[in-house]
């Protein structure tokens, strides 16, 4: 039997997106067990400990996990004039 070779593909995006994160106001409810709403105000998340360990994930400011905190994405987006990865080969 022989090998079925597809069609080949073409890069169709020419632009490319990186960004940035960075983690806002906490939004852990407080008083969830007793049926209310209720956050702490921490309105920035600040790492208590060096990047990579597990301190690095709290904030020193409110003591919750970074996942509490409100996650930004600042997107920057540019072309890469440089390649020719419209062309079929």
């Amino acid at each position: 039997m022989g090998t079925q070779e597809g069609p080949k593909r073409v890069s169709n995006s020419p632009a490319r997106k990186e960004g940035t994160v960075r983690y806002g106001e906490c939004r852990k409810n407080h008083a969830a067990h007793i049926g209310g709403y209720a956050v702490d105000g921490c309105r920035d998340f600040m790492p208590a400990g060096e990047e990579g360990t597990s301190a690095a994930l709290k904030c020193c400011a409110c003591n919750c996990h970074r996942n509490f905190h409100k996650r930004e994405v600042e997107i920057e987006s540019f072309r890469d004039c440089s390649s020719n990865s419209m062309l079929y080969k």
